[in-house]
Protein backbone atom coordinates (compact mmCIF):
# COMPACT_ATOMS: atom_id res chain seq x y z
CA UNK A 1 0.00 0.00 0.00
CA UNK A 2 1.46 3.31 -1.10
CA UNK A 3 0.62 6.45 0.84
CA UNK A 4 0.98 9.78 -0.94
CA UNK A 5 1.25 13.17 0.72
CA UNK A 6 1.20 16.39 -1.27
CA UNK A 7 2.69 19.68 -0.17
CA UNK A 8 3.62 23.04 -1.60
CA UNK A 9 0.21 24.47 -2.33
CA UNK A 10 -0.79 27.98 -1.35
CA UNK A 11 -1.99 31.37 -2.46
CA UNK A 12 -0.16 33.05 -5.32
CA UNK A 13 -0.85 35.97 -7.62
CA UNK A 14 -1.53 35.45 -11.31
CA UNK A 15 1.76 35.04 -13.13
CA UNK A 16 3.42 33.52 -10.10
CA UNK A 17 4.92 30.10 -9.56
CA UNK A 18 4.52 27.17 -7.21
CA UNK A 19 6.24 23.82 -6.86
CA UNK A 20 4.15 20.96 -5.58
CA UNK A 21 5.76 17.92 -4.03
CA UNK A 22 4.39 14.44 -3.49
CA UNK A 23 6.10 12.13 -1.01
CA UNK A 24 5.38 8.42 -1.17
CA UNK A 25 5.67 6.00 1.74
CA UNK A 26 4.66 2.45 2.53
CA UNK A 27 6.03 1.33 -0.81
CA UNK A 28 8.07 2.56 -3.72
CA UNK A 29 6.77 4.39 -6.74
CA UNK A 30 9.14 2.12 -8.65
CA UNK A 31 8.05 1.67 -12.25
CA UNK A 32 4.59 3.12 -11.73
CA UNK A 33 3.52 6.05 -13.82
CA UNK A 34 2.89 8.98 -11.47
CA UNK A 35 0.35 11.67 -12.15
CA UNK A 36 -1.08 14.95 -10.97
CA UNK A 37 -4.80 15.71 -11.19
CA UNK A 38 -6.79 18.72 -10.03
CA UNK A 39 -10.34 19.52 -9.06
CA UNK A 40 -11.72 23.04 -9.18
CA UNK A 41 -14.84 24.02 -7.21
CA UNK A 42 -17.96 22.68 -8.88
CA UNK A 43 -15.98 20.75 -11.48
CA UNK A 44 -14.89 17.18 -11.99
CA UNK A 45 -11.36 16.12 -11.25
CA UNK A 46 -9.16 16.39 -14.33
CA UNK A 47 -5.80 15.16 -15.50
CA UNK A 48 -2.90 17.62 -15.27
CA UNK A 49 0.32 15.74 -16.02
CA UNK A 50 1.97 12.35 -15.76
CA UNK A 51 5.50 10.97 -15.79
CA UNK A 52 6.61 7.44 -16.57
CA UNK A 53 9.49 5.69 -14.81
CA UNK A 54 11.55 6.43 -17.94
CA UNK A 55 10.96 10.17 -17.58
CA UNK A 56 8.52 10.43 -20.46
CA UNK A 57 5.83 12.98 -19.70
CA UNK A 58 2.34 13.91 -20.78
CA UNK A 59 0.49 17.21 -20.27
CA UNK A 60 -2.79 18.73 -21.28
CA UNK A 61 -2.64 21.42 -23.95
CA UNK A 62 -3.57 24.09 -21.41
CA UNK A 63 -0.67 23.13 -19.13
CA UNK A 64 2.03 22.42 -21.66
CA UNK A 65 4.87 24.92 -21.40
CA UNK A 66 3.74 26.15 -17.99
CA UNK A 67 3.84 22.96 -15.91
CA UNK A 68 6.71 20.53 -15.54
CA UNK A 69 6.32 17.16 -13.88
CA UNK A 70 9.34 15.25 -12.62
CA UNK A 71 10.15 12.35 -10.35
CA UNK A 72 13.00 11.25 -8.13
CA UNK A 73 12.76 7.52 -7.60
CA UNK A 74 15.62 7.56 -5.10
CA UNK A 75 13.60 9.94 -2.94
CA UNK A 76 10.31 8.24 -3.76
CA UNK A 77 8.90 11.60 -4.77
CA UNK A 78 7.15 13.40 -7.60
CA UNK A 79 7.06 17.11 -8.31
CA UNK A 80 4.98 19.57 -10.28
CA UNK A 81 6.60 22.89 -11.11
CA UNK A 82 4.01 25.45 -12.18
CA UNK A 83 4.82 28.84 -13.67
CA UNK A 84 2.74 31.63 -15.21
CA UNK A 85 -0.17 30.59 -13.04
CA UNK A 86 -3.65 31.75 -13.95
CA UNK A 87 -6.79 32.13 -11.82
CA UNK A 88 -8.28 29.18 -13.70
CA UNK A 89 -5.50 27.00 -12.26
CA UNK A 90 -7.15 27.38 -8.85
CA UNK A 91 -7.99 23.88 -7.62
CA UNK A 92 -7.10 21.13 -5.22
CA UNK A 93 -4.16 19.26 -6.73
CA UNK A 94 -3.85 15.52 -6.20
CA UNK A 95 -0.88 13.22 -6.65
CA UNK A 96 -1.65 9.70 -7.83
CA UNK A 97 0.23 6.47 -8.46
CA UNK A 98 -0.72 4.53 -11.56
CA UNK A 99 -1.13 0.79 -11.53
CA UNK A 100 1.13 0.20 -14.51
CA UNK A 101 4.36 1.30 -16.10
CA UNK A 102 2.90 2.62 -19.36
CA UNK A 103 1.57 6.15 -19.77
CA UNK A 104 -1.88 6.49 -18.22
CA UNK A 105 -4.04 9.59 -17.91
CA UNK A 106 -7.46 8.38 -16.68
CA UNK A 107 -8.42 8.34 -13.03
CA UNK A 108 -9.39 4.66 -13.04
CA UNK A 109 -5.86 3.79 -14.13
CA UNK A 110 -4.47 5.10 -10.85
CA UNK A 111 -4.43 2.99 -7.69
CA UNK A 112 -3.35 5.37 -4.96
CA UNK A 113 -4.21 8.99 -4.26
CA UNK A 114 -3.06 11.68 -1.91
CA UNK A 115 -5.43 13.93 0.01
CA UNK A 116 -4.65 16.95 -2.12
CA UNK A 117 -3.13 20.37 -1.68
CA UNK A 118 -4.97 23.63 -2.36
CA UNK A 119 -3.64 26.00 -5.01
CA UNK A 120 -5.30 29.40 -5.20
CA UNK A 121 -4.32 31.91 -7.87
CA UNK A 122 -5.58 35.44 -7.37
CA UNK A 123 -6.12 37.86 -10.24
Amino acid sequence: QVQLVESGGGLVQAGGSLRLSCAASGGTIGSRTMGWFRQAPGKEREFVAAVMWSGSTRYTDSNKGRFTISRDNAKNAVYLQMISLKPEDTAVYYCAAGRMARMVVREYEYDYWGQGTQVTVSS
